[in-house]
């Protein structure tokens, strides 16, 4: 499965690199002084049936999102901030209501240019954390066919600090690598072995090494595509237990209000799971540039 997981992550990282998401974080060279954005979204979609020759099952979901970007550079100083949250739920007939979206992630980079003139190499500290707003279930997995509770809001969350060197060489790439700090934090104590703490522990800590990969570029009139990948290596552990999140999103404009996405992810991270986790979600909603 780890073979077919590597396969794939690279069969996908290179068609983003041929071709831009919310998650990638890249300050600019061109930029002077400060830079805001932020864009909310909302997407829902509805279906009811009686007596349709087809059938079809009733449905209701709803989900919205936010991203808030600051970015700003002086001389050979900048510094990037951004914070990510997705919820959505949707009602099912005969299911009742189930989570279908849920992120909380903010991420901070300061760099600092290596060379006076610039250059495509930069010193940088991330400090990064992310966790979900709401309950997670592995629904009708329990042996009575009911659901089973997999995770809460800091249950888990990580918070990473890494530093190191950074490769800018476009606006649009960049990659770095460095040794970073990991704190795995489980604030339910019978979720705890389920993440890799042991029982009565809350809070797991980890040293290692980091690498890092953003791409976000046009790829046809009015659609972006966005890649990041991240990595995390315990000094302590094998190599193939590195943790992965790969991220990809493209989002299409329709006019100045209406967009659509789709979105793909990839995680691995044995501590959860040794099978690979795959979440892909198409939306088409309204956004608003608010700031």
């Amino acid at each position: 499965m780890k073979k077919a997981f590597i396969t794939l992550f690279l069969f996908v990282f290179a068609i983003s690199l041929q071709a831009n998401a919310q998650d990638v974080l890249i300050v600019p060279d061109s930029l002077s002084g400060w830079s805001y954005n932020w864009v909310a979204g909302l997407n829902g979609s509805q279906a009811s049936y009686s007596n349709w020759s087809q059938g079809g099952v009733n449905n209701i979901a709803i989900s919205g999102n936010s991203t808030v970007t600051i970015k700003h550079r002086k001389k050979r100083f900048s510094y990037g901030f951004l914070l990510n949250t997705r919820y959505g739920r949707s009602k099912v007939e005969d299911q009742g209501v189930r989570k279908t979206s849920d992120n909380l992630s903010v991420t901070n980079r300061i760099l600092y240019d290596l060379l006076k003139k610039g250059g495509d190499y930069s010193a940088y500290l991330n400090i990064s954390f992310r966790t979900q707003f709401d309950k997670g279930y592995d629904y009708e997995a329990a042996p009575d066919g009911g659901d089973i509770l997999i995770s809460r809001f800091m249950a888990p969350a990580y918070f990473q600090q890494g530093a190191g060197i950074a490769y800018q060489p476009t606006d649009y790439f960049s990659a770095d690598a460095g040794l970073a700090l990991k704190q795995t934090i489980v604030t339910d104590d019978s979720l705890v072995t389920r993440y890799g703490l042991e029982q009565g522990n809350n809070l797991l800590n980890e040293g290692g090494f980091t690498l890092g990969l953003s791409y976000e570029q046009s790829i046809a009139s009015n659609f972006v595509l966005s890649s990041s990948v991240e990595t995390f290596t315990n000094v302590n552990k094998p190599l193939s237990s590195t943790d992965v999140y790969f991220s990809n999103e493209v989002t299409g404009k329709v006019n100045d209000f209406i967009n659509t996405s789709l979105r793909f992810d990839l995680a691995y991270d044995d501590d959860f799971s040794e099978e690979v986790q795959v979440m892909q979600i198409l939306s088409l909603g309204v956004s608003f540039i608010l700031i």
